[in-house]
């Protein structure tokens, strides 16, 4: 039976399998990502936070060194600092990986 295109000339058909081989490749990606992990750094390193690309918090470590129970609002600032750097870190990742699927960069990406 001879396919005819629909409406405008578009192979509806053709557009749909594209569309779901799309969007299984966008799964993918998603599942790794939540388990791809990227670390974010305040204080030249004193203070670390590892999350997820899926934007889950693993880990926060912090160097000895740097507690000072006299300066807890310092420490707060370097967690915080650490955490918000890991973030914007798994959030571009996340986006770079979703642009080689998509062929779209700068498109964000919410997992």
């Amino acid at each position: 039976m001879p396919r005819f295109p629909g409406p405008g000339g578009f192979d509806m058909q053709k557009l749909m399998k594209e569309a779901q081989r799309l969007q299984n490749e966008m799964a993918k990606v998603q599942e790794e990502l939540a388990l791809r992990e990227v670390e974010g750094t305040a204080g030249g390193g004193v203070v670390k936070a590892v999350v997820t690309c899926g934007l889950e918090l693993k880990a926060i470590e912090i160097d000895r060194e740097i507690v000072d129970p006299e300066d807890v609002e310092m420490l707060q600032d370097l967690i915080v600092a650490a955490v918000n750097a890991a973030m914007a870190k798994a959030r571009e990742t996340a986006e770079q990986e979703m642009a080689k699927v998509t062929g779209m960069p700068g498109m964000p990406f919410k997992m």
